[in-house]
């Protein structure tokens, strides 16, 4: 199975003693979000867990750590943005977190570490020219880092609209300016440009729009074949809802199993960054009433036990494929 920390908080940024107790006990319990009396079990074991998927936009925490991680593949998805204080007051400058990518990159492999610059947000202080150029610097910093680079444009979630007022979305035509410069500028440092599914019309520009976190993709990190089981199909991620999408690029694109995107061991309204565009936090008086609730000797990510809560255990199986073919031969 592929596990998941990063799409609801970033645990390497803030969480990183605690997870380090989970991986040295060997399970997380990990509430529902939509109803925290269910509880769900995970084991913490390189037997089950294929790869180990990290989200973050400070793994310098984590660093001294790492070496708790070499039984476990690995994935790291680095969030890196040219943008400052003013839309996220608590991530670190973006040239701190490329000299930790390349330190991820030393321990784990180029291919096992994939920057993110998201969301690309265009307004009159951050125009599409603005954006290529800081894209153009931070490239040049991770050639030779990193196989890969994705990018995605601000989406106008409820949460986001409520905490980030002002955002609109981007014009097809500042998407193309954007995904034909991006897409030289990293062939150029060596770097593989991938684009969510949904922007099919950035392909014609060299952009990889197969999507960040498929089947083939994490293959391709892990070293690995999967099967993916149908019954995981249900909590991965749909294409999005551009018109450019065909009915059968969409339904062979969900077929073959989308973006892997569940089974995720994080908690919502618990992230500090303070990101003016998130999607995870409601507002940050929630997350600052949960954080204070963080135990790092706690199975749980945020708080205990409560009454009434019902913990299972999580199905667990490898979906590496073991057997040998006649090719293998």
């Amino acid at each position: 199975m592929i596990l998941n920390t990063g799409m609801r908080t970033d645990i390497p940024a803030y969480f990183s003693k605690w997870f380090i107790n989970r991986i040295r006990e060997g399970y997380v319990l990990t509430r529902n979000p939509y109803n925290p009396l269910q509880v769900t079990r995970y084991r913490l074991d390189p037997e089950v867990v294929d790869i180990l998927c990290f989200g973050t936009k400070n793994p310098g925490p984590f660093i001294p750590h790492l070496a708790e991680l070499r039984k476990f593949r690995t994935f790291w998805f680095v969030t890196m943005n040219p943008y400052g204080r003013e839309l996220e007051p608590h991530v670190p400058y973006w040239k701190r977190t490329a000299e930790n990518i390349r330190a991820l990159s030393r321990e784990f492999g180029p291919r096992a570490v994939s920057w993110r610059v998201s969301p690309i947000i265009i307004n009159e202080r951050y125009p599409a020219s603005w954006h290529i150029d800081r894209f153009a610097e931070m490239a040049e910093a991770l050639s030779g880092a990193v196989e890969t680079c994705m990018i995605a444009f601000l989406d106008l979630y409820a949460k986001t609209v409520r905490n980030y007022p002002e955002g609109r979305r981007v014009a097809p035509w500042e998407k193309a300016e954007i995904g034909k410069a991006f897409a030289e500028i990293a062939r150029l440092n060596g770097i593989r440009l991938i684009g969510c599914y949904e922007d099919q019309d950035l392909k014609k520009y060299g952009v990889d729009v197969s999507g960040c976190m498929t089947h083939h993709a994490l293959e391709h990190i892990g070293d690995i074949k999967l099967t993916i089981p149908k019954s995981e199909r249900g909590v991965q991620k749909r294409p999005g809802s551009s018109a450019s999408i065909s009915d059968e690029e969409r339904k062979e694109y969900w077929e073959q199993g989308g973006c892997l995107l569940g089974n995720d061991i994080g908690a919502y309204n618990t992230c500090p960054h303070g990101c003016r565009y998130c999607y995870a936090n409601f507002d940050q008086a929630a997350v600052a009433a949960n954080f204070r609730l963080h135990n790092p000797e706690s199975p749980y990510l945020i708080g205990g036990p409560i009454e009434g809560e019902v913990i299972h255990d999580a199905r667990q199986v490898s979906w590496i494929e073991h057997q040998m073919s006649i090719f293998d031969l």
